[in-house]
């Protein structure tokens, strides 16, 4: 383990590491001693680093804001946001659960001149790590969100990996391009898609030789986001709840003055076998 991870949450034969102090993240979660996710340690011990492995949290954008400073900031909001690189403070913790938090100061209202409230609990169950995401806003006008999460999935051959979607649009983040969406080869270079219009509140990456991990979302979770680089061993399946730049367009979910938004998202290790859906890309 490396330093920073200083939360272990168990759960029969599942697993999982906190590092509060790096983003309030997930760092590790496995079933049976199989990872389910893609962890790169060097990152996470290096605080000048974004952290390329386990599940970063983007707060309160996912993607980049073009332009990159809202209305009433002073400050340009950086591409996911800042929660990912916030100390986050430890709220409970349980042998199978945890609560982090992470609040509006100074320094983020210069971004994002919105007094908020995050708190995170992670549960973990049988096979399965559930995130409930409450965002709190204690100012006294809306608070818009873009939130999203960032979860790098292990996968050690990802030229035959799948991740089930009805998609017909996407967003080639590659190639800065709108397209039409058949279907993605994880193994031929770097892959950033946006699908645009998938429907179910859910997917199932296929993993061949690893169990499946099968996503189920909040319905609002509305983009499907896919990503990985070449000659690395991850996949990245992220449910955004809009579009990138959303917050510049109108988009995403305002949160009435002195109210929440409540999300989920839970991640199952489930067994080798039929996919959850016939429409794989």
């Amino acid at each position: 383990m490396v330093p920073v991870e200083t939360i272990r949450l168990g759960h029969g034969d599942s697993d999982a590491w906190l590092a509060p102090a790096r983003g309030g993240m997930v760092t590790r979660f496995s079933v049976a001693g199989e990872d389910v996710l893609y962890l790169d340690e060097a990152t996470l011990a290096d605080p000048s680093k974004n952290v390329r492995g386990g599940i970063p949290i983007l707060f309160p954008i996912a993607g980049k804001l073009a332009p990159d400073t809202l209305p009433g900031a002073t400050a340009p909001l950086p591409q996911h946001g800042f929660a990912r690189n916030r100390p986050w403070h430890v709220v409970a913790e349980e042998p199978d659960r945890a609560v982090l938090a992470l609040e509006a100061d100074a320094a983020t209202r210069a971004a994002y001149p919105h007094d908020f409230a995050l708190r995170f609990t992670y549960t973990l169950g049988d096979a399965t790590l559930a995130i409930e995401q409450c965002f709190e806003n204690r100012g006294t006008t809306p608070m818009p969100i873009q939130w999203g999460i960032h979860p790098y999935f292990a996968v050690p051959d990802k030229a035959v990996a799948r991740v089930a979607t009805d998609a017909t649009t996407a967003w080639n983040n590659v190639a800065g391009a709108r397209e039409a969406f058949s279907g993605v080869d994880f193994g031929s270079g770097e892959v950033d898609l946006h699908l645009l219009d998938h429907r179910p509140a859910g997917t199932r990456l296929s993993r061949p030789g690893a169990r499946d991990v099968v996503l189920d979302w909040s319905a609002d979770h509305r983009v499907l986001v896919v990503w990985t680089l070449p000659g690395r061993p991850f996949i990245c399946v992220e449910p955004w709840s809009a579009p990138a730049n959303a917050l510049q367009t109108g988009g995403g979910i305002a949160v009435p003055a002195g109210q929440m938004h409540v999300s989920r998202v839970v991640i199952s290790s489930a067994g080798f076998g039929t996919s959850r859906r016939s429409d794989e890309a």
